[in-house]
């Protein structure tokens, strides 16, 4: 059984490319959520960045299965905000790009994969790909702690206060806990590398499997298990993993090197040998 009051972790830090140079440009801070928050949220999360005039840093970050409730402000807003400054970003299931230039301010909360469905009672296929008025989605007295936050204050320190606009935890959901165990699965279990595994260890069906992750994840199993895989496969190349492609592609779930090739360029941007060629 899940344990409500301090689930176990849902996600990782893993997905930047290059995180040693985006050191150098952004300040990137993490923290816990709090216990009053801890079934939704996984955690929060600011950045900073102050570059000079015509300096700029292309951001690259490999998507997970999670949205985002941000706070945004700078001289270089991102497009999708449209005008907006506190937003949900749904399930990105391309590489989410982002142009860093002159002075920018970032805080937010990631959500726990299903978190921000089982939170508002809406599907989470509603965002994907899409970021949307945080209005939309999440109770106003939320929006408005964010927007009050002075990001260049204590935001972990207010952050507490955002929390407390959440509402009180409603009585079970079976089905975000069961995705929960299952994305929890995917995470502690290297050694899971299909969908059917997924299946027979947890005694569920593969329509069932999928309509539960496409109403809380917004996107399906299959997709956020080859994400995870990615993740774990880019932090072996950022590590340093100087061993064979073809042994790196098996063991984490492909069949031969020309498909994981594929899927490998197809999301990073860049074959495998040429991205480790450039750490």
């Amino acid at each position: 059984m899940l344990d409500r009051t301090n689930p176990p972790p849902t996600a990782t830090f893993a997905g930047i490319l290059r995180p040693d140079q985006l050191a150098e440009f952004v300040q990137v801070r993490r923290w816990p959520a709090g216990e009053r928050v801890s079934r939704w949220v996984e955690n929060h999360w600011s950045l900073a960045w102050d570059l000079p005039d015509g300096a700029s840093f292309a951001s690259e970050v490999l998507p997970h299965p999670t949205c985002s409730l941000t706070v945004e402000r700078g001289d270089h807003p991102r497009p999708a905000l449209g005008g907006e400054e506190v937003v949900v970003t749904g399930v990105v299931t391309r590489r989410f790009d982002v142009e860093v230039r002159g002075r920018g301010r970032v805080a937010g909360m990631r959500f726990r994969p299903g978190g921000l469905a089982a939170l508002s009672g809406q599907s989470a296929r509603t965002w994907t790909d899409r970021t949307v008025a945080a209005t939309e989605v999440v109770p106003r007295g939320i929006v408005e702690g964010l927007a009050a936050l002075d990001l260049d204050g204590d935001v972990e320190g207010a952050m507490g206060i955002v929390e407390a606009g959440f509402p009180d935890p409603d009585g079970p959901d079976g089905r975000y806990d069961r995705v929960l165990r299952i994305v929890t699965d995917m995470l502690g279990d290297r050694s899971i590398v299909a969908v059917s595994e997924i299946e027979q260890r947890h005694g569920v069906s593969g329509r069932t499997l999928q309509r539960d992750f496409l109403h809380y994840v917004g996107a399906g199993p299959k997709w956020v298990l080859g994400r995870y895989r990615m993740h774990d496969v880019v932090a072996a190349l950022d590590d340093g993993y100087d061993g064979s492609l073809t042994d790196l592609a098996l063991r984490h779930g492909w069949y031969d090197q020309a498909h994981f090739t594929r899927d490998f360029t197809a999301l990073v941007g860049v074959p495998p040998s040429r991205y480790r060629s450039q750490k």
